[in-house]
């Protein structure tokens, strides 16, 4: 550990952002996307289909998005029929438009590594076009749970059935992102885009709203004294939620766009989280919500979601550089393992389960899933059949499984694991 910061603070229709390019827009972190300053609007160029992609796409995005990005004319129907319906001729016809004018650029593909693990993959299409699913979530009863970020929904899916459950929010644009359970089987999640915690019951549909001094709500956690913990990255903040008098308590981070991101509870009910916007992680004591800094050995690094296995030691993706890396915060000692596929591998959604570390390669195409063994520190990986389309978060099962959520081709999976 090289410094360790205690710090106290004071306890103190909306256009969805529908991206086409699978690694650069995607990839892109939300605070990122509002900074930017306004561009001059995209020319398309002249051809038949210019239309249709103009109007069409700019309902839910900019073109920057369109223009961006670039694959081969089987690419572009895979991208673009993932999130709108349209007659078979004027798929044709915007297919030959996108391939002419945006081709396919060269992108990184994963470099898979052999081993003696097995996986199988099981992938479902979700029903409404476009939902971009953020965050999946595997409940006691077996059944996936994912946010429709774009779809203004939460969805369930039967893996027994493949039967497929969608939820409208009552407040429009609300943005699900993060997803978590509570033990009364009622689904919680964060409304990014209105800042405020949502519960859902399941058994009635009914949606509680809790409004949070805070923009952009991100991963929601339950303690085990029934306490919600939450990251609000835009705002810069930490806090939790008293689901009986539905107030909550926050902390402002001292550094600016820290982007508190990823979040776990160890087993003695302590909140950390990853600090993306830094090269950080940090820690909340729960009596005195006592925020303490770790700082990740190299500056450049940008921890983005985190895991965390049976003797509570953290696991964290290095979005930036392309590591995955290991923190044990009794020892104050951190470890890192360059991933597979490179710098630009972009890891993301990770999962500590199997005694193993299993995270996904977002940079590349296709997504990767990766397995990391902390006994042998060897890898290996697999293809995502769907292509993944960034696989923001996961998490295991009541199995040990994975649950995946494939936002950009408009899928959620389950990874059953060899035994």
């Amino acid at each position: 550990m090289r410094n360790r910061r205690p710090w106290l603070s004071p306890l103190t229709a909306l256009p969805a952002l529908l991206s086409v390019s699978l690694v650069f827009a995607l990839a892109m972190p939300a605070p990122a996307q509002a900074q930017r300053r306004p561009q001059t609007p995209v020319v398309l160029p002249d051809g038949p289909g210019k239309e249709i992609v103009q109007t069409t796409c700019v309902g839910c995005h900019d073109l920057r998005r369109v223009t961006g990005d670039g694959y081969t004319r089987e690419g572009w129907v895979h991208v673009f029929t993932t999130m709108v319906d349209l007659p078979p001729e004027q798929v044709s016809r915007v297919a030959d438009y996108l391939a002419k004018n945006f081709p396919e650029k060269p992108k990184p593909h994963p470099v898979l590594l052999p081993g003696d693990a097995t996986v199988s993959f099981r992938e479902w299409p979700l029903p409404t076009k476009g939902s971009r699913p953020h965050d999946p979530l595997a409940t006691p009863d077996g059944a996936i749970w994912y946010t429709g970020m774009f779809s203004n929904k939460l969805g369930r899916v039967d893996p027994q059935t493949g039967q497929i459950r969608e939820y409208p929010l009552k407040t429009e644009g609300s943005g699900p992102h993060g997803l978590t359970v509570d033990g009364a089987g009622h689904i919680w999640f964060t409304a990014n885009r209105k800042a405020y915690i949502g519960e859902l019951d399941p058994k009635t549909g009914a949606i509680t709203e809790y409004r949070v001094d805070a923009r952009d709500p991100h991963t929601p956690l339950f303690d085990r004294k029934g306490m919600l913990w939450f990251t609000a990255q835009g705002a810069n903040k930490v806090g939790r939620l008293d689901p009986k008098t539905g107030k909550a308590e926050l902390i402002t981070l001292p550094t600016r766009r820290s982007n508190p991101y990823g979040l776990v509870i160890s087993s003695t009910g302590v909140p950390f989280f990853a600090e993306f916007g830094g090269n950080r992680i940090g820690r909340i004591d729960p009596a005195t919500m006592k925020l303490t800094e770790y700082d990740l050995p190299h500056d450049d690094a940008r921890p983005r979601r985190i895991a965390i296995d049976g003797d509570d030691v953290l696991w964290y993706t290095d979005y930036a550089r392309g590591y995955v890396g290991r923190f044990d915060p009794k020892a104050g000692t951190f470890d890192e393992w360059p991933s597979p596929s490179g710098a630009q591998s972009r890891p993301y959604g990770i999962a500590y389960t199997r005694g193993a570390v299993w995270y996904v390669e977002t940079g590349v195409t296709p997504n990767a899933l990766v397995r990391f063994d902390p006994t042998t520190e060897r890898f290996q990986s697999w293809v995502i059949p769907g292509g993944g389309g960034v696989v923001r978060n996961m998490m295991p099962d009541r199995d040990g499984n994975l649950v995946i959520a494939e936002s950009g081709l408009n899928k959620v999976g389950l990874v059953t694991i060899g035994r």
